[in-house]
């Protein structure tokens, strides 16, 4: 399978992720925090650098869950601004 290379916003929103990865995690170690997710410290050191810009929803739920944050908030904090006037404007 050939994957496609990854556009600038996809980038971006990878490093945001990381950013925000590596925040929560604060003084917790890469390796107890990737270890209690499910995931090797190896992908989560990748996620957290960028490295991997598009990881699987399960990885980032895993991580999430370990390191306290809802799925909201993550989204929130990496979503490409162009769509945070679209959430606004949805019926609830």
């Amino acid at each position: 399978m050939v994957r496609l290379p990854l556009t600038p916003d996809e980038i971006e929103r990878g490093q945001r992720l990381g950013a925000l990865l590596r925040r929560a995690r604060g003084d917790r170690s890469m390796l107890t925090t990737a270890l209690d997710a499910g995931v090797s410290p190896e992908t989560l050191r990748k996620i957290e650098s960028g490295r991997v810009a598009t990881p699987a929803f399960p990885t980032i739920a895993a991580i999430a869950d370990v390191l306290g944050l809802s799925l909201d908030e993550v989204w929130a904090q990496i979503r490409p601004t162009s769509d945070a006037g679209l959430a606004e404007a949805r019926p609830a």
